[in-house]
């Protein structure tokens, strides 16, 4: 996700724990003025972190099907 204007930094500060003051090394009010590229690893979104949830339910109530295979090289 790429933070561009105030209106995301408001959302994306928080998740990254942070106020738009420490965000930023200029006023809040300059924020939204400036482009700013910030991006979130998506592994923690919250569709994934739904998605990992639903993995675990599977694999606790035994739904989950496991299958051994060998590593696959990556180039």
């Amino acid at each position: 996700m790429a933070v561009y204007d105030r209106e995301s930094m408001e959302q994306f500060c928080p998740q990254m724990d942070l106020s738009l003051s420490t965000a930023s090394p200029n006023s809040p009010n300059q924020v939204g003025s400036e482009a700013l590229a910030v991006s979130v690893d998506p592994f923690y979104s919250d569709s994934n972190i739904r998605y990992l949830e639903g993995l675990m339910e599977d694999v606790k109530a035994g739904r989950a099907q496991f299958v051994r295979h060998d590593l696959i090289a990556v180039d």
